[in-house]
């Protein structure tokens, strides 16, 4: 997967700054692309040397279902060109990463055992917030497994307040 990471790198730095202030304006339409591109066929049919590069760019763009700005349009030829489909999707990640670091924003995958009410998320983010000392645009997932409580992911930062945690952490007390 380093790899994918490595190839991504370079794209999703000119996209981001091909896009300038309108970077936010290009996610919905960067993410339809990278879903596509994350499908086995769409990649299959880009690797088919009986398509043409331009067969797949429509096959593609029409797939996604999302208005393309004129350059999303170009960077996509490109990206097809030069064989990168599959990493497309890494791509996308890496430019939300840049976009949310230049708006001083950053992801935040809360897990948690329940479901978090809509009404508390907003409580619940600002705590983190104060704790990471940072924006967050926070991702919630159900994760039955942590038995209680929540762990959040920001980079590569974690902070672990789930049951399954503490218990762990008990058992290695015990143990030593």
């Amino acid at each position: 997967m380093a790899e994918l990471a490595t190839i991504a790198r370079p794209y999703a730095e000119a996209l981001f700054q091909t896009a300038g202030s309108e970077a936010k304006a290009w996610v919905p339409a960067l993410d339809a692309l990278a879903l596509v591109a994350a499908d086995d066929q769409a990649r299959a049919l880009a690797d088919n040397p009986k398509f043409t590069a331009e067969q797949v760019y429509s096959v593609i763009s029409s797939a996604a279902k999302a208005e393309l700005p004129p350059k999303l349009a170009n960077f996509l030829r490109t990206v097809i060109e030069n064989g990168r489909l599959a990493a497309l999707p890494v791509m996308a990640s890496q430019f939300h990463a840049l976009a949310n670091a230049s708006s001083g924003v950053a992801e935040a995958q809360i897990y948690s055992a329940y479901p978090i009410d809509a009404a508390q998320l907003p409580e619940v983010v600002a705590s983190l917030e104060k704790r990471f000392g940072r924006k967050l645009e926070a991702h919630v997932q159900i994760e039955p497994g942590l038995i209680g409580g929540i762990r959040v992911v920001v980079g590569d930062e974690v902070l672990d307040t789930s049951v399954r945690a503490r218990l762990e952490r008990m058992k290695v007390a015990l143990t030593a």
